[in-house]
């Protein structure tokens, strides 16, 4: 079962995975539509799920979307569309995903997040709520691991597809290759692999990890400049009492 908000996507998105079925194969594709901000649409989500197919193995959480722009300019109608579609949907499809099901027969849930291990400037919103599914991802493995529910999550690098670029005005994917170790952007197929694995049985004895796949750009350098400034000058014990402080106590 796949879902998202938008209808057309949807249908392309199930034949295009249809034409890759073999005829052999006994796998299904459906589809369903689900805003995962609306705490009705997900709990109708998985229970439609649950009547079509009897049960729900996985849950993958990649349902996100987010803006670039300076902290500064975020109204909070921006700042809380991005919240809650990448951390409260995701909470909300793990809470539903457990109570209706995973809860009595176990399961596995991986949640995509982002190199955001650093900070991540010009997309602040996003790695705040990013860094809270990491963790979230490690509170739900350890409060859901008697019920046999791992929890995991896999945290991409610069990865490039065709309906990514577009979402972007300017090239970030070729000025983000120089920060990236790999000296390449990586791939869609890339991220699914690991996905793939920690799905498996050959990642039994994983849980509450989160799997970066970047290239190693997270152990290197970020691609934000700072410009040169004094704004920020060291503390004078010795003086600064005396520079502008005639209406301040005196430290001790």
């Amino acid at each position: 079962m796949i879902a998202s908000r938008n209808v057309e996507r949807l249908a392309s998105a199930t034949v295009d995975i249809k034409k890759n079925i073999p005829k052999e194969s006994p796998a299904e594709i459906s589809n369903i539509q689900c805003n995962i901000r609306k705490e009705d649409q997900v709990e109708k989500m998985v229970s439609e799920t649950l009547s079509r197919f009897g049960k729900i193995d996985f849950l993958v959480n990649n349902g996100g979307g987010q803006f670039p722009g300076p902290a500064s300019s975020f109204s909070l109608k921006g700042w809380n569309a991005v919240i809650e579609t990448n951390l409260t949907g995701t909470f909300l499809c793990c809470r539903e995903v457990y109570n209706q099901w995973m809860c009595q027969h176990g399961g596995v849930i991986i949640n995509i997040i982002a190199d955001m291990w650093r900070g991540f400037p010009m997309m602040s919103h996003t790695g705040a709520a990013r860094s809270a599914v990491d963790n979230l991802t490690k509170s739900l493995s350890l409060e859901w691991a008697a019920s046999g529910v791992r929890v995991n999550a896999v945290a991409p690098g610069v990865v490039y597809s065709k309906t990514a670029a577009a979402n972007y005005c300017t090239d970030v994917f070729g000025h983000s290759i120089p920060n990236i170790p790999a000296k390449r952007l990586g791939t869609p197929a890339e991220i699914s692999a690991a996905v793939c694995f920690l799905l498996s049985p050959a990642a039994a004895f994983i849980s509450g990890e989160s799997l970066k796949v970047d290239g190693a750009a997270s152990l290197y350098r970020i691609g934000l400049e700072i410009p040169e400034h004094k704004s920020l000058p060291a503390y004078d014990w010795k003086t600064d009492d005396l520079k502008n402080t005639s209406n301040k106590p005196k430290l001790q």
